[in-house]
């Protein structure tokens, strides 16, 4: 168990890491549309990289995850298989959010161990999530 100190240091020495190993400008909350956002997630429990829509109006998340739903089957058939659609995915505060994600279980922010094969996965997806996004950012803002 690690004090809230020792965890936020250990959470930074991981972003460090994988910002000297993947050097990449990622795209992330620079999407150019401002209810969607793309991120990393690292826990104690698993890594992830999610494209997220949490705009206050329910309408507005409502139309952007119906445009995302629409293509659906060429994020799973040509950037990520494992990619999950959560319309009402609920964040650890409470909020309800829509969420497209892929994550990778058996890995822990706390586990060095673990730290390569997260580093792997989360630079893979993102990769992917972002091109993906690049390719069909004109419909999804349309």
């Amino acid at each position: 168990m690690f004090s809230k100190e020792e965890s936020k240091k250990i959470r930074q020495e991981f972003w460090t890491t994988f910002g000297k190993a993947y050097p990449n400008k990622w795209l992330l909350y620079n999407t150019k549309i401002k209810d969607v956002t793309l991120k990393f997630t690292f826990t104690t429990k698993l890594a992830m990289v999610s494209i997220d829509i949490e705009p206050y109006d329910e309408i507005i998340r409502a139309y952007y995850y119906e445009k995302f739903t629409c293509l659906k089957n060429i994020l799973i058939s040509d950037y990520v298989p494992e990619i999950v659609f959560d319309e009402f995915y609920e964040l650890d505060n409470g909020k309800v959010i829509s969420r497209i994600y892929a994550e990778k279980s058996g890995v822990s922010v706390h586990n060095k161990n673990t730290w390569d094969e997260a580093m792997r996965f989360l630079n893979d997806k993102m990769t992917n999530l972002e091109t993906f996004f690049l390719e069909y950012k004109d419909f999804i803002e349309s």
